[in-house]
């Protein structure tokens, strides 16, 4: 396009409040993000009315920070695009209704984007090479699936979490070996000091769906495993528990996604959601990509967790796909992939 399109993104679906300006999809003026992982530590994890009453307190400012880092101003933005599903309906509202404000009073074009197709998108920032097709596994505290990119917003599912996603079993088992909240930087920081061979927990394989995934198993393990060494008055070496544990959930992303990525004769796979921060999953993918000859795509941490950056690059290919919502744009809390 002969001219620059600059997207102010607005992303409020959990327990962050953030902001972000972002020139063509691929380039960041700016990336606000108020986290309230401390506030909610206290209680052992989200409280959706808590964070819905932040949101509220910090969404002007997050936007005001982001439209003075990156040096604009409303007049300057061409579009507004807002996280509207999934996620806590209270905390989708609150960043629904601000963006929707925004679009009304300066007559600029409103664009919903999926939270989960937001953190695909996140590829894209730092990757300035990858194009569709590809295949991405994307994993976070609320989705595991396998998809397959065919084009900017289009995808094709080929595998889900039947129960569990690999980000909530991480939470539950931090929780049940004392670590707390958030569990999957503190299981990945404990599992570096344990034996990852030390307790053979299962992987679980569904009869007809190779790429479809579950996690409860595995957390069902875990927990059977602590119950048994209480009941028995034996130690518990929590290094070594979450070692095990870590290694058997990432095992089956990396066997799973690796085995689709050749069906579907992809030579690019990419990994998105908080759980590709996981080092052990980043460096096995790495592995794994490398003897197939695959080349691997992964954002930067900042760019895993709960961004509006990823927001504002899915937005601007939505923008240049006439994507347009009008104000009766609402929050959808089970909001599907490629829904629209």
């Amino acid at each position: 396009m002969e001219k620059d399109i600059l997207i102010l993104a607005i992303e409020s679906s959990c327990d962050e409040t953030a902001a972000a300006v972002v020139k063509n999809g691929r380039n960041v003026l700016s990336n606000v993000i108020s986290s309230q992982i401390a506030l909610h530590t206290l209680y052992g994890g989200v409280v959706p009315e808590i964070a819905s009453r932040k949101h509220i307190e910090k969404i002007n400012q997050v936007i005001k920070e982001a439209l003075y880092e990156a040096k604009v101003t409303l007049d300057d933005i061409d579009a507004i695009g807002v996280t509207y599903g999934p996620g806590l309906v209270g905390a989708l509202l609150v960043g629904v209704a601000e963006a929707k404000a925004i679009s009304y009073a300066t007559k600029k074009p409103l664009i919903g984007v999926h939270h989960i197709e937001g953190h695909v998108s996140a590829n894209f920032i730092e990757s300035k090479d990858l194009e569709p097709p590809f295949l991405c596994l994307i994993v976070s505290g609320g989705h595991t699936h396998l998809v397959i990119v065919k084009e900017y917003g289009q995808y094709e599912i080929i595998g889900r979490t039947r129960d569990d996603a690999a980000g909530e079993a991480f939470d539950k088992v931090a929780r049940a070996i004392g670590l707390g909240y958030p569990g999957g930087p503190k299981v990945d920081k404990l599992a570096k000091e344990g034996n990852k061979y030390a307790v053979a927990f299962p992987r679980a394989n569904i009869e007809g769906f190779p790429y479809d995934f579950s996690f409860s198993g595995v957390k069902s393990a875990v927990l059977n495993h602590l119950n048994s060494c209480a009941m028995k008055n034996e130690p518990v070496n929590t290094a070594d528990i979450a070692a095990s544990f870590q290694e058997a959930v990432v095992d089956v992303l990396v066997s799973k996604t690796i085995a689709a990525a050749s069906e579907y004769h992809m030579d690019k796979v990419a990994i998105a959601g908080g759980v590709a921060a996981n080092s052990t999953l980043r460096e096995a993918m790495g592995e794994a990509c490398k003897q197939h000859r695959i080349k691997l795509y992964y954002p930067s941490p900042i760019l895993c967790t709960d961004n509006a950056a990823m927001i504002g690059a899915a937005a601007y290919y939505e923008y240049l796909n006439g994507t347009r919502h009008g104000l009766d744009l609402n929050a959808v809390p089970n909001l599907k992939i490629g829904q629209r």
